[in-house]
């Protein structure tokens, strides 16, 4: 049976991806070693690297002033990361949910934290829009897409100050405009590769304003000189990454990308909206993530959820049972899941309902 997978992350790989890091993990380049065993000093892995990172400049039209890096530590590191590198005074955040409340607690402890809205009261379920970021802030921080609760910034804020984004779930989903921003990180595990690799863009001039003294491992100039090799750099994801790079070229890149996850975000979408057992989570479209699809059934059929989820697994469906801080559902849109899992999931969500609603 074939499976369609929508969990949230570690999740699906486009079958490039796979077959490609499999081949690899038997015989790396022609070289008769595993990619698993190559040393990252190689000259083949170097051109891994290398080729990595042009396509990230490529991909997203990342101009002249700006690193890539390829770090570890997943981007809950990048939480302190980011204010021990930039936060020199002040420095304003948006709260839109689990992974950003947990960047402020990190940047409290390095200088003063304006949290300038919040959506926590009304449990994340819309992104805040009427707030004002004070002047003088080192830079505004926020949360691209919120994989926990289904929302989604998909436009560039407006800011007084340099902007910071926590791109991880939706990152090569739309473009960038880097003339906003000083930094962009993104774990690799939902849009990219594996668990195991970080990915950094840094604007450079921003660097080396602070006064403090940043460990070694934590500054990201470290990084920049050594070219994400000052220490043993995650090899396999990264060149996982390499293959998804490969992968979202040939397709054509951000704008077909865009445009397909536009489509299966709105054909789920419709589906929601158009029953009478589920209901979405996210009410206002112009706040709803794209990526990752959270829904629950209506209280009257909440005694289904399990048998749903049971249902699902019988066609295949894995990954759908919701955030367990929030219950319900969540299916999760990334790049390489096709359309066709899309629909299967509207199909059973169809079925389902036609069996076991009480109107029919």
């Amino acid at each position: 049976m074939k499976k369609h997978n929508f969990y949230a992350g570690p999740s699906i790989l486009s079958e490039y991806t796979i077959q490609n890091t499999a081949d690899a993990i038997l015989n790396f380049a022609d070289t008769g070693l595993s990619i698993l065993e190559i040393s990252h000093r190689s000259k083949q892995f170097q051109a891994v690297i290398d080729e990595a990172t042009a396509l990230v400049k490529e991909l997203l039209n990342v101009p002249e002033g700006f690193s890539v890096l390829w770090l570890g530590g997943g981007a809950s590191m990048q939480f302190c990361m980011i204010p021990y590198n930039l936060l020199a005074s002040r420095a304003a955040y948006l709260d839109t949910g689990t992974w950003a409340s947990n960047a402020i607690k990190e940047a409290r402890l390095f200088g003063q934290v304006d949290v300038v809205a919040s959506s926590k009261d009304a449990n994340y379920t819309f992104i805040p829009k009427d707030y004002t970021i004070p002047e003088g802030m080192d830079y505004f921080h926020y949360t691209s897409n919120n994989t926990i609760y289904g929302t989604e910034i998909r436009k560039d804020p407006e800011a007084p100050c340099p902007l910071i984004a926590d791109m991880s779930s939706d990152i090569f989903s739309r473009a960038i405009d880097w003339s906003k921003y000083d930094a962009v990180y993104a774990g690799a595990q939902k849009n990219l590769a594996p668990a195991g690799v970080t990915l950094v863009i840094v604007r450079d001039s921003a660097l080396g304003k602070v006064e403090r003294v940043i460990p070694t491992m934590l500054d990201y100039r470290t990084h920049i000189k050594k070219g994400s090799m000052f220490n043993t750099p995650p090899v396999l994801p990264i060149y996982s990454a390499l293959q998804t790079l490969r992968y979202y070229k040939s397709l054509g890149g951000i704008p077909e990308l865009e445009r397909r996850d536009l489509e299966k975000a709105a054909t789920l979408y419709k589906a929601i909206d158009e029953s009478k057992m589920f209901r979405g989570t996210v009410t206002d479209p112009a706040d709803r993530s794209i990526m990752n699809v959270c829904f629950v059934m209506q209280p009257q059929y909440q005694e289904l959820e399990s048998a749903f989820v049971d249902f699902c697994a019988g066609r295949g469906i894995v990954g759908i049972k919701g955030h367990r801080s929030v219950g319900g559902f969540r299916a999760s849109l990334y790049n390489a899941l096709p359309l066709e899992s899309v629909l299967v999931l509207v199909e059973a969500m169809r079925d389902f309902e036609a069996t076991h609603s009480r109107n029919a």
